[in-house]
């Protein structure tokens, strides 16, 4: 493949230009750091040893925080519960810069919030406390409302779906029919139970797990994944499929096209936790921004390798996505590439 390096960064140099709306799940994703040097004598089980405590946007959030550290804008809606964690979820929005105009207040549910127990680097365990029923069709009607009221200002809409209950074919429904006469992009973060929900969208981007659930195999080579990644885009009927595949990278379908196989950059492997969100947000940056969908996919490529080398929730700036550019181009290889 011929060097990039150039128009890439310069691509990303644009991505200030463009907008984003993320609709989708909020969360609040804890974490509690310590050690661990002995099993307990109550049960088999580590002790750990608490050293710090930290909290991060997660979920929808995390989308639009790696939006905006990459440089660009971008607004984000959803429901919260009247809880201290959904007050600690905008005060930290707001921290950022962001309007939390777009998020609506539902005393009946509790704000999403998974913590997780981390020792050595090593994730020991997780516990959700969510709210996981779909949300009232009122709530679903204010959030469409909040999207027209944008439309003028916005180049593509992300839905984070991670099965919190925001996310209904009722919602999709609309949203399709509030783009349909528009150019605005519409990409999915899937949830594996609502895949009959995104038929029409232009970008999806599951994992190969989520994309081997929906075709009802599993993804073990070259042949399955070829297999799964076409039959998601007939019945779907979506423009593309990018299906991230951890250490080995991603591969993107579209239609008429050959399977675009990008390998990982990634020099190290701490924790997959919200990569998928870092892809999807640099993903529809750089499609907004003019990319053509195999550029945009390798830069989101470049962006998923800089957060998997950190433990936890992490976001990427524009300065490492160029700085990883420069230093790496080099050894990449993409299969099927120009």
């Amino acid at each position: 493949m011929k060097d990039k390096t150039g128009e890439l960064i310069e691509y990303i140099d644009r991505f200030h230009s463009a907008n984003v709306f993320v609709i989708g799940d909020i969360i609040l994703d804890e974490y509690i750091w310590g050690d661990v040097s002995r099993i307990s004598p109550e049960a088999p089980v580590p002790v750990v040893e608490i050293k710090e405590e930290t909290k991060r946007l997660g979920g929808a959030a995390n989308v639009v925080h790696n939006i905006i550290s990459l440089g660009g804008k971008s607004v984000l809606c959803g429901v919260i519960g009247e809880d201290n964690t959904g007050r600690e979820l905008k005060a930290m929005l707001k921290g950022l810069g962001l309007t939390t105009d777009g998020i609506l207040i539902d005393p009946g549910r509790h704000t999403s919030i998974k913590t997780r127990v981390v020792a050595r680097n090593q994730q020991v365990v997780r516990f959700d406390r969510e709210t996981r029923g779909t949300i009232d069709p009122e709530s679903t009607e204010r959030l469409l409302k909040l999207l027209k009221e944008r439309l003028d200002d916005i180049d593509a809409v992300v839905v984070a779906d991670y099965g919190k209950g925001v996310i209904s074919q009722q919602l999709m429904k609309g949203i399709r029919d509030i783009l349909a006469d528009s150019r605005i992009i519409l990409a999915v973060d899937p949830k594996t139970d609502h895949f009959e929900y995104y038929k029409g969208i232009d970008v999806i981007t599951p994992n190969h797990h989520e994309a081997g659930a929906y075709c009802r195999f599993e993804i073990v080579d070259e042949e399955t994944l070829d297999k799964a990644g076409r039959k998601m885009l007939d019945e779907l009927n979506c423009k593309c499929v990018l299906i991230t595949q951890g250490k080995d990278g991603m591969t993107l379908f579209e239609k008429g096209e050959d399977p675009y196989h990008i390998p990982t950059v990634a020099r190290k492997v701490f924790d997959v936790s919200g990569a998928g969100d870092t892809v999807i947000g640099a993903l529809c940056l750089g499609l907004a921004s003019g990319m053509d969908r195999r550029s945009a996919a390798v830069i989101s490529n470049f962006a998923a390798g800089i957060v998997v080398g950190e433990v936890g929730t992490s976001v990427v700036t524009a300065k490492e996505l160029k700085d990883v550019i420069n230093r790496r181009w080099s050894r990449f290889h993409p299969l099927n590439g120009d």
